[in-house]
């Protein structure tokens, strides 16, 4: 018999993987809801209602935005980003993916809003140690679990100057084209991303405590932060503060998002019901077939494509902001994690799982995300 969900995380709570967690079972019809351990080390109990970091989940929001603006006509997914954003109307591409930054070429075409969904467009994470990788170190371009400390024009200036590593649509590398995405979409909008997001996403479907911050009167629901080192838990963000006390210089789009358990499965289930949110059709069956099945060609499924381990494309593919396994028990199932321990999926057979914790992703974390999945 399988352990139940507040089985598995006491679990993870009792041998130190997580001080605490959130989780939302879905299936059959039913929402189980469960929190367990402590918002702190030595805080108080873990609230149902915690709003923590979903960063990485984020990406996923950001589609779903975008998809929303190419069903109004004011995007198409195949038109160059450059009428929205100048900076990348004639960026260069490294003649090798490891080589010198003088060393390139010209783009073969331009980059599209759908190279920016599906993170082929040259720009993401490379190898820290080539030239590439150490520019975008100098330029506080790397990926990180904090906002950049500039404006998002400052941001993609500083990104636009540096060369793809690849050319566009013949590259997938993770990360940096939704922060991109999410410049793009503001500018199209004419207002800043988390107005437009509360305004088109978060209002329709019922996700009150979803946004880039969280206001003043909610931080008692903020959680610490924490990551494994070889001598036990380490803070990374203090209870009830850190950088999510307040708004950052941007929107970023890429990561940065805080959530309950309960509103980003309102999130997750709208896809599940083949975009049907709020008690109406928020987003078309075609755009969420396409946001959640696999739009990643083989020949760019290449080991260096994805930095944080070997095997990462194995059974498995990428949609629009949700990774998608294509393969195995559970092909057709749709989802993907956050850097601070957080995971959503959605099976298609209707079952649906939300996990938040608060602890920097590691090998001690995805222990918990596997067990979690195996529940559905």
């Amino acid at each position: 018999m399988a352990p139940s969900l507040t089985t598995v995380l006491q679990r993870a709570v009792d041998d130190g993987t997580v001080p605490g967690a959130v989780a939302l079972l879905s299936r059959d019809g039913q929402r189980e809801l469960v929190a367990v351990g402590r918002m702190a080390l030595d805080g108080p109990p873990m609230r149902a209602d915690a709003v923590m970091q979903v960063q990485s989940m984020t990406k996923a929001v950001t589609a779903v935005a975008a998809l929303r603006l190419v069903e109004q006509g004011r995007l198409d997914l195949d038109e160059p980003v450059a009428r929205w954003l100048p900076e990348l109307a004639e960026p260069r591409v490294l003649a090798r993916h490891d080589g010198p930054l003088e060393e390139t070429v010209a783009a073969a075409r331009p980059i599209t809003v759908r190279h920016l969904l599906t993170c082929t467009s040259g720009l993401g994470i490379v190898d820290p140690t080539s030239p590439l990788g150490a520019a975008m170190q100098e330029a506080g371009l790397e990926a990180g679990a904090e906002p950049p400390p500039v404006g998002a024009d400052e941001w993609l200036a500083a990104l636009a100057d540096l060369p793809l590593v690849g050319q566009p649509g013949e590259v997938w590398r993770y990360h940096h084209s939704f922060a991109v995405l999410g410049v793009l979409l503001s500018r199209v909008v004419d207002r800043p991303l988390g107005e437009h997001l509360r305004a088109d996403v978060f209002d329709p479907l019922g996700m009150p405590d979803t946004g880039f911050w969280v206001p003043q009167d909610d931080l008692e629901r903020l959680p610490a932060a924490y990551r494994h080192e070889p001598g036990g838990l380490v803070e990374t963000m203090p209870l009830h503060g850190g950088f999510y006390a307040g708004p950052a210089p941007f929107d970023v789009s890429h990561g940065e998002l805080v959530s309950t358990a309960s509103d980003y499965a309102t999130f997750a289930q709208m896809l599940a019901g083949g975009g049907m949110g709020g008690g109406r059709r928020y987003l078309s069956r075609e755009s969420v077939a396409m946001m959640t099945s696999d739009q990643v060609d083989a020949a760019l499924k290449t080991p260096e494509s994805f930095p944080y381990g070997p095997g990462f494309w194995d059974g498995m593919g990428w949609g629009f902001g949700v990774g998608v396994q294509t393969s195995g028990p559970h092909a057709g199932r749709f989802g993907w994690s956050g850097g601070q321990g957080s995971d959503v999926w959605v099976d298609p057979r209707g079952t649906l799982a939300v996990l938040l914790t608060q602890v920097e992703m590691g090998p001690e974390v995805m222990g918990l995300f596997i067990e979690i999945q195996e529940l559905g």
